[in-house]
């Protein structure tokens, strides 16, 4: 087996878009050789613990409204491309997301990290849930049939708090200053959203190369 190491955060739409098409290019290749490890990179690490008005935050980040308009026409038609829904309208916060990245942590103890992964993309994008919110994230573990009211205690306390963001900080230090960014066999990156097709190339080239090896 081979490790991938998916380095994400759930507010991020390419990270979502990126997924996708990783997924779409494992189900062509159901006998592929992964196996997925997901890391936390906060796209705001300063962003109030609170979270922030998105529209304010969008317009902030961009420049105002024709600059968020324009950053996100790519993201629209990417992400039509790979199936996938964005709801706009009900996204109206830009939460602050150490805590969705302390559950997919713990989820990841339960072996239950892709499952969360996905539900905290469709609870943000689909959704327009709060995912900085302990009652919405309380609620993504007991669909994830985690034990809802100890991760609750969890989300109380500062638990890995500091290990999330050592585990950020070291990304940014190896040199991963945007996502998605994938790691290969813990040698090679792959960033940003790939197409499908280049996954699988990039998958079919490792059977090949574990085939050599055999």
């Amino acid at each position: 087996m081979i490790k991938l190491d998916i380095m994400s955060d759930p507010i991020c739409p390419w990270c979502y878009i990126g997924k996708a098409n990783l997924f779409a290019a494992l189900a062509q290749v159901p006998d592929h050789p992964l196996v997925l490890e997901w890391h936390p990179f906060q796209l705001n690490p300063d962003m109030p613990a609170a979270g922030m008005d998105r529209r304010t935050y969008l317009e902030t980040k961009f420049g105002g409204k024709e600059g968020a308009v324009k950053a996100y026409a790519p993201i629209v038609e990417h992400a039509q491309k790979a199936g996938l829904t964005i709801n706009f309208d009900a996204m109206t916060r830009t939460p602050n997301t150490l805590d969705a990245h302390r559950l997919i942590h713990w989820a990841g103890i339960e072996q239950r990290q892709t499952f969360v992964v996905d539900l905290l993309f469709k609870a943000y994008f689909i959704d327009g849930r709060d995912i900085g919110d302990h009652e919405v994230l309380t609620d993504i573990a007991d669909t994830a049939e985690m034990d809802a009211s100890v991760v609750g205690k969890l989300l109380a306390s500062d638990a890995d708090t500091d290990d999330i963001r050592k585990r950020d900080a070291h990304s940014r230090e190896m040199g991963v200053s945007a996502v998605p960014t994938f790691i290969v066999a813990n040698q090679h990156a792959v960033p940003g959203a790939q197409p499908v097709d280049t996954w699988v190339q990039i998958i079919t080239d490792l059977q090949q190369a574990i085939a050599t090896d055999a």
